[in-house]
């Protein structure tokens, strides 16, 4: 018999060395954890105990305690990584920046985690992600986190941007922005489809509103002082709510003859229902509104036995329409809006209802807005929302738009991300020359000068820091100026 190991020369006093067949030791497996905000009082003391351990202790970056005024703002929310049993594993911390109201800007920091979690089971990143996720859930449209130097290249794999140098005690560090991008995917998906699918009907000079028009909330009819718009409704809308549904349709309609300045002489309606209960429901909501308004239904079409579906059409008058592709760059954009009333139930964050409590008086006041102040040009704010609908009226007079987030009105019980996404019920945009004097009643809305037309395309936001975030890129439509 063959001594193999005598033939290969494999004859060792040491241990045999199997891992050539096994394979290397296999690698503990990653702690359980979950991330979520901070609990107790015990779960914050935890987290500050791990940040003296590490900042303080370990980095030395702090002499005696990293303790900010960040600590004692009663906005901040601390999320936590916390293992099946309780045990606090790390920790981050995020909260507006500047004092005053909360406008949208929040900043991340003091991200730690446990020495004995440490070594690529992945808590760090869960807490980035985390906090990325739980700012753009409470309406943030700026979020930034100055980080050490050798994070970096972490935070730019999970998608933040390096924004500049900066240094924290004396050591480096590097500024980083999360990209938010909520009002451009809103842009995107309500309007940039516009400009292809219209081309098939743009054969006519007077087509999609005609020359100085295009693409305008209204139509004028050729030939006549008269202004026509038309607006549909979401089924689904129509099915789940549709009294709020008929009242909505007389709503937007009306609000585009009002960006046009046209006073409202009437509306028709085509209504489809599964049945005679939507049916009534619909029509209920139609008649309320016409009421409220004080404009008749003059007629339309009604269908049973379909699928929910609505629209009306408004028509109103006016020698001389107020275009939405009126403005120039350096004119001043002013955001004209009711912030009575508060989220529509069943739709918080996306439909603010500041109509349906205005008596008569009230909502003509507002529907007279512009067609008494009679900007360079005007658009109501629709499901593109208070940005898109700016970039909307940019694209149309060939400019871009920067608006400036802190003077923009809003409602109390509105995140800024919502606020610039939503519906808002009663919103215009209007331009102007700058310095003109704008003293027309506004009624029961709120209305403050908050931005203005610029050469660069898109929507940018400024920030109380001077710096200009992009909200919207490029153009909204594509069907280009008016």
């Amino acid at each position: 018999m063959f001594d193999l190991e005598t033939l290969y020369g494999l004859r060792s006093t040491a241990p045999h060395d199997l891992s050539v067949l096994t394979g290397p030791a296999p690698a503990p497996d990653p702690p359980p954890f979950l991330v979520r905000p901070a609990e107790s009082p015990a779960e914050l003391a935890t987290y500050h105990g791990l940040r003296r351990e590490t900042f303080v202790a370990e980095q030395s970056l702090f002499a005696k305690s990293d303790h900010d005024d960040v600590d004692d703002n009663p906005r901040t929310v601390v999320l936590v990584a916390a293992a099946p049993d309780g045990s606090v594993l790390g920790g981050v911390r995020l909260a507006p920046v500047p004092d005053g109201p909360d406008i949208g800007w929040w900043a991340g920091s003091r991200l730690v985690v446990d020495r004995h979690a440490r070594g690529g089971f992945g808590i760090g990143t869960a807490l980035v992600r985390a906090a990325c996720a739980h700012a753009e859930a409470h309406g943030v449209l700026r979020f930034d986190a100055t980080v050490q130097a050798r994070h970096e290249p972490l935070f730019v794999r999970i998608g933040w941007e390096r924004v500049g140098d900066s240094a924290v005690a004396g050591h480096p560090h590097v500024v980083m922005r999360w990209p938010i991008d909520r009002i451009e995917r809103l842009a995107r998906s309500t309007k940039s489809v516009l400009a292809d699918a219209l081309r098939a009907l743009d054969t006519d000079p007077v087509a999609l509103g005609g020359n100085g028009f295009r693409g305008d909330d209204g139509a004028p009819v050729p030939g006549s002082d008269v202004v026509a718009a038309c607006d549909a409704i979401v089924p689904s809308m129509v099915q789940r709510d549709p009294e709020w549904a008929g009242w909505c349709a007389v709503l937007v309609n009306l609000n585009d003859l009002s960006a046009m300045g046209a006073e409202p002489v009437g509306l028709l309606d085509a209504v489809g229902a599964p049945n005679r209960s939507v049916l009534t429901r619909v029509m209920r909501g139609l008649g309320r509104a016409s009421s409220a308004w004080g404009v008749p239904v003059l007629g339309g079409h009604t269908q049973l036995g379909v699928p929910a579906a609505l629209s009306v059409t408004a028509l109103g008058r006016t020698p001389d329409p107020v275009p939405a592709g009126g403005g120039r760059v350096g004119d001043s954009l002013r955001l004209t809006a009711d912030l009575g009333g508060g989220w529509r139930p069943g739709y918080a964050g996306s439909q603010w209802d500041s109509t349906s409590h205005r008596t008569s008086e009230e909502l003509r006041a507002l529907g007279g807005f512009v067609r008494t102040a009679r900007p360079a040009a005007a658009k109501d704010v629709s499901m593109a929302g208070v940005a898109g609908t700016t970039g909307m009226l940019a694209e149309a007079s060939g400019t871009g738009a920067v608006l400036d987030v802190a003077a923009i009105p809003r409602p109390q019980a509105a995140t800024m991300g919502d606020w610039l996404t939503c519906f808002p019920g009663f919103a215009m945009i209007t331009a102007d020359r700058p310095g003109r004097r704008s003293d027309t009643d506004t009624g029961p809305a709120a209305s403050a000068v908050c931005g203005h037309l610029t050469t660069e395309p898109g929507v940018g936001l400024r920030w109380p820091d001077g710096v200009i975030t992009r909200a919207v890129r490029s153009t909204v439509t594509g069907l280009g100026p008016a």
